[in-house]
C-alpha cells in the first residue's frame, strides 16, 4: 500500500517562563563562581534573545522531566476529533531522554497513561525527532497504522548546569592552558535550551481546517567519512572519542564527560558543505523541487551565524530561496535541537497564514557526525 499521510494537528510544551540573555546564568550558574568569557561571544553571533530552561531561577533545580514535557505537548493535542486513547503507536526522538533505559518513549508512554500500543524511541541529535517522525510516516503509509503520534523534545539545561562542571573548574590552571577545549564546553551552554514539540498524524486529512501532507522525507549520513563533531559521554583522544565506561567515577567529574562539547572549528568548516551542498545535491537528482513551488523554508540552525553560509550552500547545490520565504522562530524559543523542527512547524501551522496548494520545505542538520535531513509538505 502507498498512503497518503497528514500531519492533523502540532502542539509545543514551552516550560516555565521565557529566559533572557542577562537571566541566563542566575539559571545555569556560574562556573568556579566566575562570569562566562565565551557567553557574550557566542550570543552575539547566535542571534538568540530568549529561550526556555526546565531549572527554577538560583536553584538549578529542575522543575519538569524530558518525559514529562514531552507528554504535556501531546496532552495538548487532544480534542474533539482526537483522543490519546485511539494513538496505535508512539514515536518519541530526543538527545537528553533523562535515563539511560528504559528508552525516553516509554517514560513518555507512563506518563500519559496508555497502554497496548507500539512504541519506537529514535536516539541521536537533532535528527532524532525527524527520525521519530519518519518512523511513523512509514508506518501510516505502508498501511500497518493510522494513526500516531510523533516529537521531539530536550532537557538540555540540567546539563549546561553549573553544578556539573564544579570538578572541573577546580583545575583552571589546565583550562587557561587549553583554552579552545574550555571554549567548545561552554560555547553549547550559551546554544542550547529545552522545548517539546507533538504531532498527530493520520492517513485521512482533516474535515475542517488544515493539514500538512507529507510528500517526502529525506535523511542522509556522512559519519562514514566524517569525524565526530558535537559529543556527550565521550573524551576526544587523538581525534578519536573514548566512551565514559573507559574512566573511573572520578575522572567522569574531573573531566565532566557527561557535558556535551562541540568542536566549533569542524563545525565552521563542514556543515554546510555536509549537511546542505552534498546531500541537497542528491536530492534535488532524486525530487522534483523548484524554488517557484515553495512557499516557505523552515531552516533549523542553532545560530544566526550560519544564515548566510546555508544560503549560500542552497545556492551552490541548485536551489536558491530568497529570505522572505524563510521561518524561524530561534531568536525567541532557541535552539531545541530535535524540538526545534516541531516548534517551527507549530507556529506556523496556528498561525492562519498557510493556504491550501502551498508547500513547506524543512531542513534539519545534525553536527554530531554530519547528517542531515530535507522534508517536504503540502497544505491541504
Amino acid at each position: 500500500m502507498n498512503n497518503a499521510v497528514y500531519i492533523n494537528d502540532i502542539q509545543t510544551f514551552m516550560p516555565n517562563q521565557p529566559v533572557s540573555n542577562e537571566e541566563m546564568e542566575e539559571y545555569l550558574g556560574y562556573i568556579g563562581g566566575k562570569k562566562s568569557k565565551a557567553k557574550a561571544i557566542v550570543l552575539r553571533s547566535n542571534g538568540i534573545k530568549q529561550r526556555y530552561y526546565v531549572l527554577e531561577k538560583g536553584t538549578q533545580k529542575a522543575l519538569f522531566s524530558n518525559a514529562q514535557i514531552t507528554a504535556n505537548a501531546i496532552k495538548k493535542l487532544e480534542s474533539e476529533h482526537f483522543k490519546l486513547e485511539t494513538i496505535e503507536a508512539l514515536c518519541c526522538g530526543s538527545t537528553t531522554p533523562d535515563q539511560l533505559m528504559p528508552n525516553h518513549t516509554l517514560m513518555v508512554q507512563g506518563e500519559l497513561g496508555i497502554s497496548e500500543i507500539e512504541t519506537l524511541s529514535a536516539s541521536g541529535i537533532c535528527l532524532s525527532g525527524v527520525n521519530a517522525l519518519k518512523y511513523l510516516y512509514y508506518g501510516i503509509k505502508s498501511g500497518e497504522l493510522s494513526v500516531g503520534v510523533a516529537t521531539g523534545s530536550e532537557v538540555v539545561s540540567p546539563i549546561l548546569s553549573a553544578k556539573n562542571f564544579e570538578e572541573e573548574s577546580k583545575q583552571w590552571a589546565l583550562l587557561e592552558a587549553n583554552p579552545t577545549l574550555a571554549f567548545e564546553k561552554d560555547f553549547l551552554r550559551w546554544m542550547l535550551s529545552d522545548g517539546a514539540g507533538a504531532m498527530v498524524l493520520q492517513n485521512r486529512p482533516n474535515e475542517k481546517g488544515i493539514s500538512l501532507k507529507i510528500e517526502w522525507i529525506e535523511v542522509l549520513s556522512y559519519a562514514g567519512q566524517m569525524p565526530t563533531c558535537m559529543y556527550s559521554g565521550c573524551e576526544m583522544v587523538e581525534g578519536k572519542p573514548v566512551g565514559w565506561r573507559n574512566y573511573t567515577q572520578s575522572e567522569i567529574m574531573e573531566k565532566s564527560l557527561l557535558s556535551i562539547a562541540q568542536d566549533v572549528k569542524l563545525l565552521n568548516e563542514n556543515i554546510v558543505e555536509y549537511t546542505v551542498v552534498k546531500p541537497l545535491k542528491k536530492i534535488l537528482a532524486k525530487r522534483a523541487l523548484v524554488e517557484n513551488e515553495i512557499n516557505y523554508f523552515l531552516p533549523h540552525y542553532s545560530s544566526h551565524f550560519f544564515r548566510d553560509k546555508l544560503y549560500a550552500g542552497m545556492v551552490e547545490a541548485g536551489l536558491e530561496i530568497p529570505y522572505e520565504k524563510w521561518f524561524t522562530n530561534l531568536p525567541y524559543c532557541g535552539n531545541t535541537g530535535s524540538a526545534s523542527i516541531y516548534i517551527m512547524l507549530e507556529e506556523l501551522f496556528h498561525s492562519k497564514s498557510l493556504k491550501k496548494g502551498e508547500k513547506i520545505l524543512c531542513y534539519i542538520p545534525e553536527s554530531g557526525r554530519f547528517s542531515t535531513a530535507f522534508m517536504l509538505l503540502e497544505v491541504v
